[in-house]
């Protein structure tokens, strides 16, 4: 099992030694600090904390700073903890894209992209309704209510509404190359969210 912090940079293309092109993500993975680390006998759980994404001082708060200053390591935006990882790693170690091999699968989590307030039709894949002879319900989302029995809409009716931002998790994702100079992780697949924001990578099963 390996886990990593990291930030999307955007996308290439990579060529493998018979020509054949790979179209991948690139992430930003790394250095992350080790921060802490759980243990089933003192915590209940086993798991290791990672530090990631440099920030100013002013920043964080000074229990923030002082939790990361245990672990010498610098201002840090974002701290995550990875269940059932941290087997041989110490507080204060850094942990680089090195942790993963190309071809290993591995699930990528983090927050898709926000498409704001959506209808039926784009949110839910929903069928329209007729445009001619006058019809008015084009896009309408119809009926939601039954008549008098029950008297109410039913909980979890798909509908209108924010579209996106949500936490996903994309499984399956190939790991095409790794530069541990550059802490770069060339990735093949769907990792969600935009350019710029942070994701977790796991191996996966």
């Amino acid at each position: 099992m390996a886990a990593i912090l990291a930030r999307k940079l955007g996308m290439t293309q990579l060529f493998g030694e018979d020509g054949a092109v790979a179209r991948v993500t690139v992430l930003e993975a790394g250095p992350c600090y080790v921060t802490a680390i759980r243990t089933s006998e003192r915590d209940g759980y086993d798991a290791v904390q990672l530090a990631f994404g440099a920030t100013r001082e002013k920043s964080l708060s000074k229990p923030e700073l002082g939790h990361l200053a245990k672990a010498s390591a610098p201002p840090m935006r974002h701290l995550v903890e990875f269940r059932g990882e941290g087997e041989g790693l110490n507080v204060g170690e850094t942990v680089g894209p090195d942790v993963f091999e190309p071809g290993q699968r591995v699930k990528v989590s983090g927050v898709s992209k926000g498409k704001g307030f959506q209808g039926t039709v784009k949110r839910h894949r929903f069928s329209r309704g007729p445009v001619t002879h006058g019809s008015h319900n084009t896009r309408a989302p119809g009926s939601i209510g039954a008549s008098a029995t029950p008297s109410r809409v039913m909980k979890g009716i798909r509908g209108p509404g924010q579209m996106g931002n949500k936490r996903i998790t994309q499984r399956g994702l190939e790991v095409v190359a790794v530069r541990p100079d550059e802490h770069l992780l060339f990735i093949r697949g769907a990792v969600p969210g935009a350019r710029g924001g942070y994701v977790e990578v796991r191996t996966d099963g």
